[in-house]
């Protein structure tokens, strides 16, 4: 549609700035219509409603020049670039290096299970019995498997339950929270189950949970996610609340535009900033959870971050074994920061405000 078009008869405004002007045309020029300045404002109005709705059919361009602004503005820090490398080699070492290496979860710990002398080596007395490879520079474990494979093993896991359960969490929590925050009906009923959920601690339903079910990868999923959205809606609900009743979200109920349309067009884009900062928290916090929980002896069976943990405590007193318990900690420690950091500073790049 050409720009310089006026909008169709019953063509919905494509924006908030068209709404706003259109609206303004509306409610504000009406019965103004002999004066010749209102003539050429009102003008002006609808040359800018039309050009919105030209921003219509532009909505991916726009879309992927808001991304490249925002990797722009995450770029200019070189601190982000040095997060992104690290984290890239954390990623890579995490998924790929146990592919590369066909690590069985089932096998490998154990092939040195009779050999007495390969048990709670550090990394020089390993690479002198193994030979200088990559595998031992961690040393070897209370079964004489090598820490190093172990700990990247276990990583995928703890990663991946993780990016499984933030992903349903915050799925569930923002769709729930958008439609919380529109209608007042849902509002109440959403608040009484809110106020009951927040009052019961999280860690004890999970450690509940677990021990009813069996300690399964989708069992700790399931134990994290069925009330884990609960807070991530209640303050999406908040932010819609406050971002709702402004001007231009009025204006566009003023002239009958749906409220799914208003959600996804007007508010959700807005809060993307929101949404990216409170997805950094939210996935370090899954790791931590699945550590702590293996750590106390109810998390999942396999042989995660917390289960090496929890398996290794016993060598944290011992001397010469103390790389066995603290290799897993500083793996999970720097996954959880370095996760937080790069999500922070991508939210605030992809923040409006800071393009300004």
């Amino acid at each position: 549609m050409p720009c310089h078009k006026r909008l169709k008869k019953g063509q919905q405004p494509a924006g908030i700035f068209q709404v706003f002007f259109l609206s303004v045309d509306v409610h504000i020029l009406h019965g103004f219509q002999i004066c010749p300045a209102a003539h050429a404002l009102q003008r002006f109005f609808r040359y800018a409603c039309a050009i919105g709705a030209c921003g219509e059919g532009m909505g991916t361009s726009l879309s992927g020049y808001f991304g490249m602004m925002s990797f722009f503005s995450f770029a200019k820090q070189k601190i982000n670039i040095v997060l992104l490398l690290i984290l890239a080699v954390l990623l890579l070492f995490t998924y790929v290096y146990p592919v590369i290496i066909h690590y069985d979860a089932a096998v490998d710990p154990y092939i040195n299970l009779m050999d007495s002398t390969a048990k709670h080596l550090g990394p020089k007395a390993a690479m002198a019995k193994f030979g200088n490879n990559i595998h031992w520079i961690f040393g070897s474990g209370s079964a004489g498997q090598s820490t190093f494979d172990a700990v990247w093993y276990g990583s995928s896991i703890s990663v991946s339950l993780a990016l499984v359960c933030a992903l349903i969490n915050m799925t569930v929590g923002v769709v729930i929270g958008a439609v919380w925050g529109f209608s007042k009906k849902v509002d109440l009923f959403m608040t009484e189950v809110y106020n009951l959920i927040a009052n019961i601690p999280s860690i004890l339903l999970i450690s509940v949970i677990v021990l009813i079910m069996s300690a399964s990868f989708w069992t700790m999923v399931f134990a994290l996610t069925i009330t884990g959205w609960i807070g991530i809606a209640y303050f999406i609900r908040t932010q819609v609340i406050i971002i709702r009743d402004r001007e231009y979200n009025l204006a566009s109920r003023c002239l009958g535009t749906p409220i799914t349309r208003i959600a996804s067009k007007n508010i959700l884009p807005f809060m993307t900033s929101v949404i990216v900062t409170l997805a950094a928290a939210e996935i370090p916090s899954y790791t931590s959870y699945e550590v702590f929980l293996s750590y106390i002896g109810m998390g999942l069976k396999d042989m995660s971050l917390g289960k090496l943990i929890e398996a290794s405590q016993n060598a944290m007193q011992t001397p010469g074994w103390e790389i066995e318990f603290w290799t897993p900690v500083a793996v999970a420690s720097i996954i959880t920061v370095v996760l937080y950091v790069v999500g922070q500073n991508l939210g605030d790049a992809s923040d409006p405000r800071t393009h300004m």
